[in-house]
């Protein structure tokens, strides 16, 4: 038996249906940059990392300074204390980029990242833009704080000029950022953290410390085209380099560029 069946009008506004994240969403890029940025200073290690930075940096530029005047070495600009030190404040941005996406996969909660942002290169690109951003104003701050603690260090032995020590502090703030998509790249490459960590402070540190130590035209050449030598020149506004602050920052940029390009393919070839 069959029973006759009326058809049920709609009365009401038809039904949205839901945007797919990333997909056309009305978050898209933005909704994930902003997803970002929460979850990063939703726990203490972004904090921790960058108070460590300032007290290294304040530490740092002071000693830089005594020995310079100590010592009576020639007159430099005083913004050079600065970008001496941060080549070793730079792994505090190398933690902090890191741990921002090693901690997903070893809690797991990156597959809840990637269900909200399924486009790959957008969830990566926002997570690398976001701490690019934290470590471009860290590292400005630190450049700032470090020039002003190595000016009483250095007790007269320095000169200073605005427009270069402007200059300086913006390189410095540059160089860490660049360093942060570096980092993001081998870390999302590794997915974890001893492993990221060990690249980046063989290529940021060790790898520069052994060429320079060892000496030579040639170990030299190959210094000034990793990032250590490279960011360094630029730092020191192209004081003795081989090659204008344009081509090292250039230099600095194609090593993270390829840092990212391989976490990206690494990231869509295993996924989560």
């Amino acid at each position: 038996m069959t029973f006759p069946t009326t058809p049920v009008r709609r009365t009401g506004p038809p039904r949205a249906v839901p945007d797919t994240p990333g997909r056309g969403a009305r978050g898209g890029f933005a909704g994930a940059v902003a997803a970002e940025w929460t979850k990063l200073w939703s726990v203490r290690g972004p904090y921790l990392c960058l108070l460590a930075g300032l007290a290294v940096t304040g530490v740092f530029t002071y000693y830089y300074a005594s020995i310079a005047r100590i010592n009576e070495h020639p007159v430099q600009p005083v913004g050079s204390a600065a970008a001496s030190s941060a080549i070793l404040v730079q792994f505090t941005v190398v933690v902090l980029a890191t741990v921002a996406v090693t901690s997903e996969y070893s809690t797991g909660s990156v597959r809840a990242s990637l269900l909200s942002v399924p486009r790959r290169h957008l969830a990566q690109g926002a997570k690398a833009l976001v701490v690019a951003v934290v470590a471009f104003v860290a590292g400005t701050t630190f450049a700032v704080v470090g020039t002003a603690v190595a000016w009483v260090g250095f007790d007269g032995r320095a000169s200073f000029a605005a427009g270069p020590s402007l200059l300086q502090v913006l390189a410095v703030g540059l160089y860490e950022a660049l360093v942060a998509v570096l980092s993001v790249g081998v870390a999302f490459a590794t997915r974890h953290p001893a492993g990221a960590l060990s690249i980046l402070v063989t290529l940021l540190w060790a790898l520069p410390s052994i060429l320079l130590g060892l000496g030579g035209p040639t170990l030299s050449d190959i210094n000034d085209r990793l990032p250590h030598g490279a960011g360094d020149h630029f730092m020191r506004l192209g004081a003795e380099a081989p090659y204008p602050p344009l081509t090292a920052v250039l230099i600095v940029a194609a090593w993270a560029a390829t840092a990212h390009l391989i976490g990206l393919y690494v990231l869509r070839r295993r996924d989560a």
